[in-house]
């Protein structure tokens, strides 16, 4: 599977940014999958519901499956969060992958900027980092592109994994 991250500071637009290239390339008819990286703990399940309380009593692992969707829920218990291959290797095979966080892998990476948010670029110090999607002029030896052109951000990211 081809892999593109979605790299950047807090509130740069990441997430919007993976939600447009998303529509884009599903649009060009592309399967395309994604993997969110959180640095803050979250449950998707509520208190009370079946799947949450087969999680309380100690299950590892509880699938939930219905006729439109179903999920995985893993339940680490104190072992070390996956690595990023590993759990590219438990998903499905699709065209492309768009990693949202993740900065430090090795996979190749477009970084969001926004002049507004003040922060450094991540590219000097990355040399994964392929391109800047951005909303001004920078000073970079990476291409940059226009973070409202969905278009040239895909293009670039097609041609990039050979897509």
């Amino acid at each position: 599977m081809k892999t593109c991250g979605i790299i950047g500071y807090k509130n740069a637009g990441k997430t919007t940014l993976v939600e447009r290239l998303v529509t884009e390339f599903t649009a060009r008819g592309l399967r395309v999958s994604t993997v969110k990286h959180a640095h803050h703990a979250f449950d998707l399940d509520q208190p009370g519901k079946d799947t949450f309380r087969h999680r309380a009593a100690g299950a590892r692992q509880v699938m939930l499956a219905t006729g439109t969707r179903w999920v995985l829920m893993s339940e680490l218990r104190g072992a070390d969060e996956p690595a990023l291959a590993e759990l590219l290797a438990r998903m499905d095979p699709v065209d492309l992958v768009l990693i949202e966080g993740y900065k430090r892998d090795s996979h190749p990476k477009v970084e969001v900027h926004r002049a507004a948010t003040g922060h450094p670029l991540i590219a000097p110090g990355d040399p994964t980092v392929r391109a800047i999607a951005c909303d001004s002029a920078l000073a970079t030896d990476r291409p940059l592109l226009d973070l409202d052109d969905i278009t040239a951000i895909a293009d670039f990211i097609a041609r990039d994994a050979g897509l």
